[in-house]
């Protein structure tokens, strides 16, 4: 087995690979289409054929797919210090040995199908625009604290991708409930659904969820969101539209142990 970096000369093999199960390999096709400078990928070769692929993106966060051994031997080229990795739950132990866990979660993708939607809004949703940066900027950092970071710049320069939808729900002037996704033809991914705390329970986010499906489906044929196994509110939310589970992962943010 052996490791070589994705250049364009490997592109055709790893096309043939990631279109056998595209969800499988979601954000290997979407940053190597549109984050191509923030993105790395390894792909692990038994005679040319590809048994296990890694993407590091922007520094930080790490996906891993493949068998055991390829796994290991392309956890070994990760030299970052902190990092968010995503994994089969058979690679765990493979992950533990060199990152020790500030936080481990089994993480759940679920997807849905154009036509299996079933949407319920019973709110008032709003397109949120650069005005409402700071707003959305505080409730992803209420909502998210372990991830941190959130910046009205941040967010007004994720606000100026392209085909990027943030949809909100206000109280008077107020943002109360939000959610956000890029719309792609090949395929929607829902990123984070938050709501503040003391607003939770009235149905906000299966508004906000149904919306954002509302949208995804005129463009993309499948939407996919990314759950928490322990946050079952979430997961009835998303059951209750249409959403069906369809891998568990490891997700694991861990420090490198040295």
């Amino acid at each position: 087995m052996k490791l070589a970096v994705l250049d364009s000369s490997r592109e055709p093999v790893f096309w043939k690979h990631v279109s056998r199960d595209a969800l499988e390999h979601y954000f290997f096709i979407f940053d190597w289409k549109l984050n191509k400078d923030k993105t790395k990928i390894l792909l692990a070769l038994e005679d040319e054929k590809i048994v296990g692929l890694m993407l590091i993106y922007d520094q930080r966060i790490v996906q891993i797919r493949g068998s055991p051994e390829a796994a290991e031997l392309l956890i070994n080229e990760v030299n970052l210090e902190k990092v968010e990795i995503n994994a089969f739950k058979e690679h765990e132990d493979i992950i533990l040995k060199k990152y020790k866990p500030v936080a481990k979660h089994d993480m759940i993708l679920m997807t849905l199908q154009r036509g299996d939607d079933q949407p319920y809004i019973k709110h008032t949703i709003t397109r949120l625009a650069e005005a409402d940066a700071s707003q959305i900027a505080d409730l992803l950092s209420e909502g998210f604290p372990e991830f941190g970071g959130f910046t009205p710049d941040g967010i007004m320069e994720r606000m100026k991708e392209e085909a990027v939808l943030f949809l909100g729900i206000k109280e008077g002037e107020k943002l109360v409930s939000l959610g956000v996704t890029r719309i792609l033809d090949l395929g929607s991914n829902i990123g984070m659904v938050a709501t503040r705390k003391e607003y939770r329970g009235r149905g906000y986010a299966t508004s906000i969820v149904s919306a954002l499906l509302k949208q995804i489906l005129r463009e993309s044929k499948i939407a996919l969101i990314h759950v928490l196994s322990d946050n079952p509110s979430a997961i009835h939310v998303y059951t209750k539209v249409g959403f069906k589970p369809y891998k568990t992962y490891s997700f694991i943010r861990g420090e490198r142990i040295h």
